[in-house]
Parts: C-alpha cells; structure tokens; sequence
C-alpha cells in the first residue's frame, strides 16, 4: 500500500479542493496551476462530480430569472434560467439553453409539479405563455433577492463574468460548473 503520491490528483481532498477553486472565480488552467494538476484532470473532475439536486417543497413562492452567456463565441448566447425558493433563497430548479420556450418551460414545469402558489418573475414575454395566470406575478420589485444572486453568481463564477477571457466551451461544462456553484 502507498502512504504518498507524486501526482496531486491522487490526494482525498483534490475533489473539495477543485469545487472550492471553481466558487471563487478560478478558471480550468488557474485551478490545474493552483494545485498543480492537468487541465484535463480538472475538466474531468468537475464532469464526473456527481450532484444531488436539492429537495423541493410542495406550495411554496418562487422566484425565477434568466441570465445570458455565452459558448464558444460571443455570437452563440445562451440562457441560464434557474428558480429560488422565496423563503429559503436556495436554487431549486436549474437549465442552461437558448432562450426559448423549451427552455423556459423545463425550470416552470418543475415548480409547477411541485404546486408552486405563486411565481415571481421579470416582465419577460414569454412567462405570460407558460405560467398559470393565478399564479404569476410580474414585477421587477418582487424578484430582487434572485437578481441578487445572478450578481453573486457573475462574481464567483469566472465563465459568467463579463468581459473575460475566460469562456465556456460546451453547455455541458457550463452546467456542471454552476450545478457545483449551487448544489455541490
């Protein structure tokens, strides 16, 4: 049995190491210089990690936004909506797409399911089509804790900052990165 490495992949605490680097707006090549690991060690990890979505309670008031990045090219934007809990402020539904219905609605269908009693949202359009009009409520002054939290996330989250270098090259790493951020 071997007591030491030369690779710090190896180490037990590299996976908390990765996620913890990764909330405080370290990128894949700063997070592998860091701890002196391969980039694609990195991306691996942060791929395979595996995230357990938080539990949603029935009837509760929800706040939903959506925030534009982009992937690969500044050309090629796309949407991450995701839903807080009013009460507790944690993320409870999360999709990262174009800004379409499809998308929109795989984050409302959820609370839905869940029988939210009330929906907070921005004056967005396409809310009007898929949210029960009972319970929908459009107001700019109702949803300040969840943009609050795109402020925070933008902050913490080097691939959501705006006018970096530092870019997100596939929905799928992009998702990972803020699943991690939110849940892990």
């Amino acid at each position: 049995q071997q007591e030491t490495y030369v690779y710090k992949a190896c180490e037990k605490d590299i996976d908390f190491k990765i996620k913890q680097l990764n909330n405080e707006c370290c990128g894949i090549r700063s997070i592998s210089r860091l701890l002196r690991i391969s980039p694609g060690t990195v991306m691996r990890k942060i791929r395979n990690y595996k995230i357990r979505q938080p539990i949603i309670r029935f009837g509760q008031e929800y706040e939903l936004d959506e925030m534009r990045t982009y992937i690969g090219a500044k050309k090629k934007r796309y949407w991450v909506v995701y839903a807080i809990d009013k009460l507790t402020r944690k993320t409870v539904a999360l999709k990262v797409g174009k800004r379409n219905k499809r998308t929109l609605w795989s984050v409302i269908r959820i609370l839905l399911k869940h029988k939210a009693t009330k929906i907070y949202t921005d004056r967005l359009r396409l809310y009007t089509y898929l949210i029960p009009e009972a319970i929908h409520i459009r107001n700019r002054y109702k949803i300040n804790h969840i943009e609050r939290m795109n402020l925070n996330v933008r902050t913490h989250l080097k691939r959501l900052t705006r006018k970096t270098i530092c870019y997100s090259k596939s929905i799928y790493m992009l998702e990972s990165c803020i699943q991690i951020y939110f849940w892990g």
